[in-house]
């Protein structure tokens, strides 16, 4: 029996048509200082896709999966864009629920990765007043064995088309002010060491994608696309910080980093994100019985905040 009435997941959200892009990352970028250009910049990268991030369908279909695999309600909340969390916990202390367990899209933890959506779950039981539901967060689960057996399978299939090839895992870059305090480049690291060793591939890297901060500012590197043109060679990519195919494994691997490979006559394979493997459908209905050990104060401090957010997913 779940100690919860309802599993919660919280996604990034995404625009699914053109006219929804702009006011998308109008709400992405709501109170940062991020000049209007890099907005109409990355408009362009979902435009590229006719203004449709797959993230949504992604998100659907996740819970058609584990509804069958869990016996309470399941909803959806977005960050950014319809269905939005706070509609979603109103119409969670509607229908009675008291008491829910949130499973981020987001594995590793970081501020963004982790803090922002304590303070966005908040937010919206806030919205919602003071019969708002309990949300308990599942914690970053980046060691979670079944995480680790889902993405081995990834990168194992990877491996398998492009023998001997250098394995380059890919997350998303951060400032490093914000990664200072965190624990999320140590657990990116640990991940790719597990990940490389059970593929068996001694050949590997952990570099950086979708930078979204001012030159002045620094962030996380190397850049994939920086580091493909200092270093040559075939390549499987595999983007160990993503949870599903949306836009930024899309666009920033599959368009940029393609063409930088096919530029230096160089073969590339992508490895899939794990989906809806059935080793993450069972985490996610195994984690959603138990009780969640609560996040450390410290382990993301919101004093680390970037100033300016990922706005290519």
């Amino acid at each position: 029996m779940s100690r919860f009435d309802a599993l919660l997941i919280v996604s990034f959200g995404g625009p699914e048509k053109r006219e929804d892009v702009i006011p998308f990352l109008e709400n992405v970028l709501r109170g940062r200082n991020v000049p209007r250009e890099r907005m109409l910049e990355v408009a362009e990268h979902y435009y590229h896709f006719n203004g449709r991030s797959p993230i949504n369908d992604q998100n659907r279909e996740l819970i058609a999966k584990l509804r069958e695999a869990v016996s309470i309600p399941i909803y959806w909340g977005n960050r950014n864009w319809h269905p939005m969390l706070a509609d979603t916990v109103r119409q969670m202390r509607e229908d009675g629920i008291r008491r829910a367990v949130a499973f981020p899209t987001s594995a590793f933890g970081s501020y963004s990765g982790c803090r922002q959506y304590l303070e966005n779950i908040e937010g919206a039981r806030a919205s919602v007043g003071d019969d708002a539901p309990e949300i308990v967060k599942i914690p970053p689960f980046s060691g979670h064995p079944l995480f680790l057996e889902a993405m081995t399978d990834r990168v194992r299939a990877a491996v398998a088309q492009l023998p001997r090839a250098r394995l380059v895992f890919t997350a998303h870059s951060v400032p490093v002010s914000m990664a200072q305090g965190s624990p999320y480049v140590e657990q990116l690291e640990a991940a790719s060491c597990r990940l490389a060793k059970a593929v068996g591939v001694s050949d590997w890297k952990l570099v950086y994608q979708s930078r979204s901060g001012p030159p002045s500012q620094p962030w996380l590197g190397p850049d994939i696309c920086d580091y493909l043109r200092e270093t040559p060679r075939d390549t499987i990519i595999a983007p160990i910080g993503f949870l599903s195919d949306h836009m930024e494994v899309l666009y920033d691997l599959d368009t940029e980093a393609r063409a930088v490979c096919d530029e230096l006559g160089v073969r590339m394979v992508r490895a899939g994100t794990v989906g809806t493997h059935p080793a993450i459908i069972r985490m996610i209905a195994e984690l959603a019985e138990r009780e969640p050990q609560p996040c450390a104060v410290t382990c993301c401090p919101a004093a680390q905040r970037p100033l300016s957010p990922a706005i290519s997913r």
